[in-house]
């Protein structure tokens, strides 16, 4: 059953990843523009946003502890998956800046607010990941160094679910399990895979 998972999701291309990737900020945009969104759109495109930010960070942790556990391999997509979440990250980040502080006071925010100073730190963390993410720095760095390079969306996603922790008021249990979900997934990578009596492909 998993292999014939595989071979399927052999033939479906990374690239539609990449053309799906705008139709979630277009809707949001023209839910905004419509007046969909109620009395503050600004306020609630920035938080689906970085809603989007944190489901895609997730997605791609995922990809290996899915494929250790499982055997379903979606390494051809988890490069995919890392630019888009870039690309909502920025535009979480421009949301931000232009509707919502629309450029007053910025450094003054980044200093004072810790949220936002966790959130710029995972985004200057993000952008060696983005500038990394071709074959041509894999071949320039070298597989190894590449790799290591890579494990910075480690720390990213730590800062990503801090930054939603910090950002909400009193006890929420939405970014709690969030943050129990990427600690998780962190936390499988250092354990034994023989620890975990299933049966894994080794297809690549």
């Amino acid at each position: 059953m998993v292999d014939l998972l595989n071979a399927s999701l052999r033939k479906v291309p990374a690239w539609l990843l990449y053309a799906a990737a705008p139709v979630p900020i277009v809707a949001l945009y023209y839910l905004g523009l419509t007046g969909e969104l109620g009395v503050d759109p600004a306020k609630r495109i920035e938080h689906q946003l970085g809603l989007w930010s944190l489901w895609l960070l997730i997605a791609g942790l995922a990809v290996t502890p899915v494929r250790r556990w499982t055997g379903v391999n979606l390494l051809k997509f988890r490069r995919a998956i890392g630019v888009i979440t870039f690309f909502y990250v920025a535009a979480h980040l421009l949301t931000w800046l232009v509707l919502d502080v629309q450029f007053q006071n910025v450094w003054a925010d980044i200093v004072k607010r810790w949220y936002i100073t966790v959130g710029m730190a995972a985004f200057v963390l993000m952008l060696p990941l983005a500038l990394t993410s071709n074959n041509w720095s894999v071949k320039k760095l070298g597989p190894v160094r590449w790799r290591n390079l890579h494990k910075l969306v480690y720390p990213v996603a730590i800062l990503g679910a801090l930054h939603f922790l910090l950002l909400v008021k009193g006890f929420q249990l939405e970014p709690i399990l969030y943050t129990l979900l990427i600690a998780g997934l962190l936390v499988s990578r250092f354990i034994p895979r023989k620890a975990f009596n299933l049966r894994v492909s080794r297809q690549s």
